[in-house]
């Protein structure tokens, strides 16, 4: 309303024009945006008395209430709390020191009545009076009188509609708009999601009983050799790729930079022996065995692996194949027991009661010379365990646990004493030599002591990438070095350990020891003679395809894999179904959990104290403008706090993905129940948790909204946000080897967050060209949904500007200084489920790709037939070599 002030003594002194407005707020959730557009909080009042066009002074009233009188024509406002401001330099406030009134205006107080009469038709104007106790005094008796005073009102259509009626119509606190299609079609999707996640759950349990209630095969195993020809192994040079190409078409030269790793190499191993792979550092020793055992390598790999089965092969059953690398990758906080019976659950049929499981761990510990061991923890880097030699046999036991056919390892007793290492071939000897299951063992040794050269059977000598010789063991090499190469070779002196003299020759050998055609190995197979104490073997320096052909027509040929293919790339089932895999790899990552108390315990009270730091930076934000900024800023501290503590979870990527991949590789479990898993006992305790302790401290004490609605609507953000950030340095944790490197992008995604947020820079004043960088900033739908949570409460901003009271709706103003839609809640949490969805499908997916392309898909009861590259077999080299004998 606008009244004028017509009042005789008061235009004595100021001869001008007088006005009063007056701005009454009776329901603020009438106006056209509920909550939003009102000027001021219900039942207050604000009056500004203008003199010549200049303000002079304004008031401001609450807890008003309305009374109506003569049937809704006149109205009577009866308010609290009186608070009136002169303008200094003004007319009335000191601009004419002679009518200085500062001190009555500033020192009107309690209680304001203002009364107005019945609205004159003819005018639409009605008399009102401006009462307070002292302008009643000087005015008596109703106070200072107003005349021609004007109305209107700020409401909604649809109170006009309703002829004013407004008794059915309830304030909101939410923005008042009904969702949008798009925002409930994504609603639909995530309950969808969820509804599919049940049933998903009920066929898992139902497959999971299936499975256990499935008749137990007879497996018994078969006896199976092992016979590899004309292995290579290349690794193309620069020139392969595509900056070489390019160098190629611009005249540089043609030069083949191409690293033979492994030239021509063929062997045999039948069940019931162990083969030795010897030679330098560099000799190929690792990437045949890899080969052998069919992990993927990145090279070109060119000839043929074959396991003949000895007799009949019963339904053509494919051999098991157990691979030991070179570096032990165990669990550190399990018990030996507690991991050999992990993977006896975990690679032995579900329909395996556990108590057998349990017993055949109990019988393998007891013949690898462990049981002692059976409550010790493994340990790592971190805690002191078992001892590297007992690490080694675990190793094993890992592999024997599924019963495997063949048994290939990558140089089992490096970093072991004479003593250990001597223990380590005996178990392996055993193992080969079993009477009831004898299966082919073939180990790559680096240095071998004498005692442990005289366990092996055969020997496989590489040296630059090809093979001296291959053979019986003991002094054969020896003899046949003596007698094929007489003055080439230096002569063995006696008593000397034949594994050094053997790789001395290795080490640097003399170019007419490597045989390169087949004349060269049919005079050497016409030479050779057998040398051992049972004349059970003969010496084989190289079979050609021919000769190899003719020694295993008696055996009974696996089904092999037809086609050319550039790895013996298998697909395999698991052995356990997926809720299995599920529960038991949760039931290790809560027994790891449990008993590393202190990281658990760490990040709690680093929450708390957190919490209680950024409670006291924000400690009862005010209502003003600079408090709402305050406020805001709250929200995008914990954003930003999340953001950077999420680091932490790269780390656990980092130290946990080498035993996620050997497990993986030999099909352990899916890298989705592997993700669930890290989800419930990493996600969960040390993210989800500590974020909600900091959050909760936070809040309360900072004064935000005070609802519960509010509250855990503003938790269900902050966890939202957790897992797509969580989810998000898991996927770059898995793509980045270097952990350094992967750390950094993290931490500069994160400032980049920061600054597309909408907090530094205003959304709207981004420059067009990086404008769309906002849509792929999680951070920047996480504060838009937090601010419009909290001023969706019916939060007011109540300030003085220059003077000037001030009451807005908070909407207003997070529009006006952050560009923030004031209906945008929903529609940010579907694009928050959307980078959860996104993030977590990455991850599954790069873990599938790793396990694929970087660790091999090998399982180790897979059976791996002849395989070929698909490029062209590379040619004899053209240099001639000289024999023996020339």
């Amino acid at each position: 309303m606008s009244c004028r002030v017509d009042n005789p003594t008061l235009q004595a002194i100021f001869p001008l024009e007088s006005t009063l407005n007056i701005i009454r707020a009776l329901r603020p959730s009438l106006t056209p945006i509920p909550n939003v557009t009102a000027l001021g909080a219900a039942g207050t009042i604000q009056a500004q008395l203008f003199y010549a066009g200049v303000e002079q002074f304004f008031c401001q009233a609450d807890s008003c209430n309305q009374t109506l009188g003569d049937g809704g024509a006149s109205a009577k406002w009866a308010c609290q709390n009186l608070h009136c401001t002169c303008r200094e330099g003004t007319t009335f406030c000191g601009g004419v020191p002679s009518s200085n009134l500062v001190k009555t205006i500033n020192g009107l107080s309690g209680f304001l009545d203002i009364d107005c009469g019945t609205v004159d038709g003819s005018t639409n104007t009605a008399t009102c009076h401006f009462n307070q106790e002292v302008l009643q005094g000087l005015f008596p008796p109703s106070g200072l009188t107003l005349n021609g005073c004007s109305f209107g009102e700020c409401v909604r259509q649809s109170v006009i509609d309703n002829g004013g009626n407004v008794t059915d119509t309830s304030p909101t606190t939410d923005g008042g708009k009904p969702l949008s299609g798009g925002v409930i079609a994504g609603l639909a999707v995530v309950g969808s999601l969820a509804f599919l996640a049940l049933i998903f759950l009920l066929f898992g349990c139902i497959q999971q009983r299936k499975a256990r209630r499935a008749r137990l095969g007879d497996n018994p195993g078969i006896q199976v050799g092992v016979e590899w020809d004309a292995i290579s192994y290349t690794v193309p040079g620069s020139g392969a790729s595509i900056l070489g190409k390019l160098r190629r078409r611009q005249g540089a030269a043609n030069v083949n930079d191409d690293k033979v790793v492994l030239d021509n190499v063929s062997g045999k191993v039948q069940a019931g022996q162990m083969m030795a792979i010897l030679g330098p550092s560099g000799a190929g020793k690792t990437t045949l065995v890899e080969i052998l055992a069919g992990k993927n390598k990145s090279g070109v790999i060119v000839g043929n692996v074959k396991f003949p089965a000895r007799g009949e092969s019963p339904n053509n059953v494919a051999p098991r194949i157990g691979f030991v690398p070179q570096q032990d990758v165990l669990p550190p906080t399990l018990t030996v027991y507690e991991a050999l019976l992990f993977a006896a659950r975990l690679r032995l049929p579900e329909n395996v009661q556990d108590i057998e499981k349990r017993e055949l761990v109990d019988e393998l510990m007891s013949k690898l010379g462990i049981s002692s061991l059976r409550h010790a923890r493994i340990g790592g880097g971190k805690a002191r365990g078992i001892s590297g030699g007992e690490m080694r046999r675990v190793s094993i036991g890992l592999e024997l646990i599924s019963r495997p056919d063949v048994l290939i390892l990558d140089e089992p007793t490096s970093g072991l004493d004479s003593v250990s290492a001597s223990r380590m071939a005996k178990v392996l000897y055993d193992i080969a030599h079993d009477p009831v299951n004898p299966i082919p063992v073939i180990a790559s040794i680096h240095q071998p002591s004498s005692q442990l050269y005289q366990s092996f059977d055969t020997i496989l000598l590489l040296s630059h990438g090809r093979a001296l010789y291959s053979g019986p063991g003991l002094f054969a090499p020896a003899d046949y070095f003596a007698r094929v190469c007489p003055g080439v070779v230096p002569a063995y002196p006696q008593g000397y350990n034949v594994a050094d003299y053997l790789l001395e020759i290795a080490s640097d050998p003399h170019v007419s020891l490597f045989q390169v055609n087949e004349k060269d190995d049919s005079a050497m197979a016409d030479t050779t003679r057998a040398s051992d104490a049972n004349g059970e073997f003969s010496e084989q320096p190289q079979h050609t395809p021919s000769e190899k052909q003719r020694n295993i027509e008696s055996d009974t040929a696996l089904p092999t894999m037809s086609g050319t293919v550039t790895a013996p790339r298998k697909r395999s089932s698991y052995s356990t179904t997926f809720l299995t895999q599920l529960q038991r790899l949760a039931g290790r990552e809560w027994k790891i959990l449990r008993r590393d108390k202190t990281l658990f315990f760490t990040h709690v009270v680093v929450a708390a104290v957190l919490g209680v730091f950024c409670g006291g930076l924000y400690f009862k934000t005010d209502t003003t403008i600079a408090g709402f900024q305050s406020r805001i800023g709250c929200l995008f501290f914990l954003g930003a706090l999340i953001a950077f503590s999420s680091l932490s979870a790269l780390y656990n990527v980092v130290e946990n993905r080498p035993l996620f991949l050997r497990e993986r590789s030999s099909m352990y479990y899916s890298p989705t129940s592997w993700l669930l898993s890290r989800f419930f006992f990493d996600v969960i305790p040390l993210r989800i948790i500590p974020t909600i302790i900091v959050s909760s401290i936070t809040y309360w004490m900072a004064g935000l909204a005070h609802d519960a609605a509010h509250f855990f609507k503003f938790l269900f953000i902050l966890v939202l946000y957790t897992l797509a950030m969580t989810l998000f340095n898991f996927l770059l944790g898995t793509m980045l080897h270097n952990g350094g490197i992967a750390i950094l992008l993290s931490a500069l995604s994160a400032l980049y967050q920061m600054t597309f947020a909408g907090f530094f820079v205003h959304l709207n004043a981004i420059p067009p060209v990086l404008r769309w960088l906002q849509w792929l900033c999680p951070l920047k739908y996480t504060l838009e949904a937090l601010s419009v949570n909290e001023v969706g409460s019916g939060l007011l901003i109540q300030d003085t500007l220059q003077g000037v009271p001030v009451s807005v709706s908070a909407s207003l103003i997070m529009n006006l200084l952050f560009g923030f839609g004031a209906n945008n809640y929903y529609r940010d949490v579907l694009v928050l489920f959307a980078f959860i969805a996104g993030f977590g499908v990455g991850v599954i997916a790069l873990y599938n790709l790793l396990t694929l392309y970087s660790n091999g898909s090998k399982r180790s009861d897979t059976m791996h037939g002849p395989y070929r590259a698909l490029s062209k077999t590379r040619g004899k080299k053209e240099a001639s070599r000289k024999s023996c004998q020339g």
